[in-house]
């Protein structure tokens, strides 16, 4: 992509406004969202990236239209998973309802910070290391195939490195004063809040180990990785309040990320090939992996719609046979 120098600057500024906008509502009134409320902003959410991906069909062509759109699905798509370990950092830190909506945002916002600078270090070494390619394809297949091998079983947090030298270097107090992140009991302590906003920016850039080797995997354009992304994680603070309850019942929701997963590995490797003169390997083309990634989405939403609802009925009528069941006199 041949961008004016303004490009970059403005995209990023605007996202800055937004969130800036975002936080001021969130740090006003904090409390725990509304249902309506959380369906505005993550539909406000998506059409911002739905406008700007038209505008890249319009100005930029389909080719990369269509690799925005499908970097975007890919990303949020890895990131609704990612929520459930949000939700088990929260319970894990006790995190006041009121002030979870801040927790996740300033959380965001240093991933999408952190994210930043791993996108522009992967752009700088594939650009200069052709075989990286070979390695970021391998590491999707091998992720995937470690979803699929996953027995399921109760899921728990673990803190991080970053996490745990923060906690030996800063004296931190026991319980939460508000909002704020810091409290002055004869020193300077940190707060909880402060520790869990840590967690939450941190873990999430685990989790950009293979969510970014994946959208590299469908676009080489470092301005395309960073737009999917940031609009990506920009929409989880509400979609966190939005789906909590639904992510119980996505239980094929893993088995179908390793699926876009290994899908997108493949491509990464076929196309290596494909660029070193190997003849037989094709290359995919953008609306293919489009319509697989979207394929592959809606069959795993429907299966794990099905099978949820199917486990509530068997469920409620073993109860009902349990209670119909005649006392023994």
């Amino acid at each position: 992509m041949n961008l004016p120098a303004w490009v970059w600057p403005a995209t990023i500024g605007g996202f800055c406004v937004v969130l800036a906008f975002d936080f001021y509502l969130v740090a006003r009134n904090p409390r725990a969202p509304s249902f309506k409320e959380c369906v505005a902003w993550v539909s406000f959410y998506v059409g911002l990236a739905v406008l700007f991906g038209i505008g890249l069909l319009v100005l930029s062509g389909p080719a990369h239209g269509g690799e925005f759109f499908a970097g975007w699905i890919t990303e949020y798509s890895l990131s609704v998973d990612n929520l459930f370990v949000f939700l088990l950092i929260m319970s894990r830190f006790r995190v006041p309802y009121e002030y979870r909506q801040k927790v996740l945002l300033v959380g965001i916002v240093l991933a999408l910070l952190m994210r930043g600078v791993f996108i522009a270090a992967g752009a700088e070494a594939v650009s200069r290391f052709d075989w990286l390619f070979y390695v970021f394809g391998a590491f999707l297949v091998y992720t995937a195939w470690k979803l699929i091998g996953h027995e399921e079983e109760e899921a728990e947090f673990s803190e991080n490195v970053a996490l745990r030298a923060i906690r030996r270097v800063l004296p931190t107090t026991d319980t939460y004063h508000g909002a704020r992140l810091t409290v002055h009991h004869g020193r300077r302590m940190v707060t909880p809040m402060l520790i869990v906003m840590v967690a939450i920016g941190t873990t999430d850039l685990l989790f950009a180990l293979d969510s970014i080797p994946a959208i590299f995997g469908l676009t080489k354009e470092p301005y395309l990785v960073f737009t999917a992304n940031a609009f990506a994680l920009m929409g989880l603070r509400q979609l966190f309040f939005l789906v909590g309850g639904l992510l119980d019942r996505l239980v094929y929701l893993s088995k179908g990320l390793s699926v876009l997963l290994a899908f997108i590995g493949v491509k990464l490797v076929l196309e290596a090939l494909h660029h070193d003169g190997v003849s037989w390997a094709p290359r995919i083309p953008i609306l293919v992996s489009l319509g697989v990634i979207l394929g592959t989405l809606a069959v795993t939403t429907v299966l794990s719609l099905l099978k949820s609802a199917r486990d509530a009925r068997s469920a409620a009528a073993a109860e009902k046979a349990e209670v119909s069941e005649p006392v023994e006199g």
